[in-house]
């Protein structure tokens, strides 16, 4: 039995069980996404590299749009469906929950509001945070049900 007979490298050929509406649940997590790294540039505190020299967690955070090309070329190719999906943005919502509103968060809300000096700015730049939450939370609920549905 050769190589080729155990590895297929054709791509699959069935539809995909993710749905157009779907790539909506990764541009809007994406564009607050954005929003909130360039927060972070704007008040100017919990910045690394490349901004900074210091390599932290604002460094390690950027990791997320490579990751996202890659899963979306996937995602694309058909090698990646709802399951993916469901699981990446789960684990995106644990991780943004853990560092900003967590008991033991890395940058907590005072982080983010109290830097501006009009406490509504201040409030809004929280408000991305939630919504960026909230937005990954709703992804993956959705890759779930879609998930279940069509048993991919």
């Amino acid at each position: 039995m050769d190589v080729e007979d155990e590895l297929s490298i054709d791509l699959p050929t069935t539809d995909t069980s993710l749905t157009r509406a779907f790539y909506l649940f990764v541009l809007v997590p994406t564009v607050l996404g954005v929003a909130h790294h360039v927060d972070h540039i704007v008040r100017g505190n919990h910045v690394g590299w490349p901004i900074t020299p210091e390599v932290n967690a604002f460094t390690y955070s950027l990791a997320i749009y490579p990751l996202l090309a890659i899963s979306l070329y996937l995602t694309v190719t058909r090698r990646v469906e709802a399951r993916y999906w469901a699981g990446f943005f789960a684990f995106s919502a644990g991780m943004l929950a853990y560092f900003h509103i967590s008991p033991w968060a890395v940058e907590p809300p005072q982080d983010v509001m109290v830097p501006y000096a009009d406490p509504l700015v201040g409030y809004l730049a929280f408000a991305i945070v939630l919504a960026l939450i909230a937005s990954v939370v709703i992804g993956s609920v959705y890759g779930a049900v879609l998930w279940y549905r069509n048993g991919s």
